[in-house]
């Protein structure tokens, strides 16, 4: 049997259309949000994204990847021509913020281009990642993991962000398993950072000397 949906939900599009624009924007996320319980796909983020307002996301300070001045630029007319087609990712922060954990170049160019600032009217699309951990281990592994799956990051950055999983106690193993990395690139990052902070955790007998 059909549902007669268009009679269910004229009231209530009626109801959202006469809302304020910030009030009609937060009643779209209430309802998304709501619908989002009853999907069948509700274990994956990208069944709800939301429009966030951009001063709630705070920016990463350890994304590994660089964008090229040509990269950026083909980011710009791509958003500007086809529009947002990926949103950010985040995670729950505190006191009503999201740390940013993936799309911090559309999320600068959708803040600093008059154009899209214009078209976005001070939001952002955002998706929520499904997990418990929000700390900020947790939130490099997901940057990584994102920037990995593209096939872009920078080294260098990439070594200290092994240098500070390590320092947190994440074992090489558990580095490899939670970055989707094989134990010698673990390594080799780690060699990359320098002997002295690759060893820092090994212990080795006192040196001899010949009288």
């Amino acid at each position: 049997m059909s549902v007669p949906l268009s009679g269910l939900l004229s009231p209530l599009l009626d109801w959202i259309e006469a809302l304020p624009e910030d009030a009609r924007i937060d009643a779209l996320n209430q309802i998304r949000k709501a619908l989002h319980t009853l999907s069948p796909f509700q274990d994956q983020p990208i069944d709800c994204v939301l429009w966030i307002k951009s001063t709630q996301l705070q920016e990463n300070n350890y994304n590994p990847n660089v964008m090229a001045a040509a990269e950026r630029k083909l980011l710009m007319h791509s958003l500007i021509h086809d529009g947002y087609t990926q949103p950010v990712v985040a995670t729950p922060h505190k006191e009503n913020t999201l740390n940013l954990v993936d799309g911090a170049h559309r999320f600068r160019a959708g803040k600093k281009d008059k154009t899209l600032a214009a078209r976005l009217r001070g939001y952002m699309p955002v998706v929520l990642l499904n997990r418990e951990a929000t700390d900020r281990d947790a939130n490099i592994a997901s940057t990584v993991r994102h920037n990995r799956a593209r096939g872009k990051h920078e080294i260098p950055a990439m070594s200290s962000l092994i240098q500070e999983l390590s320092r947190h106690g994440w074992d090489d193993a558990y580095i490899a398993e939670e970055l989707g990395m094989e134990a010698e690139e673990v390594l080799r990052l780690k060699q990359t950072a320098g002997l002295k902070e690759m060893f820092a955790d090994r212990h080795f007998s006192q040196a001899w000397t010949v009288d």
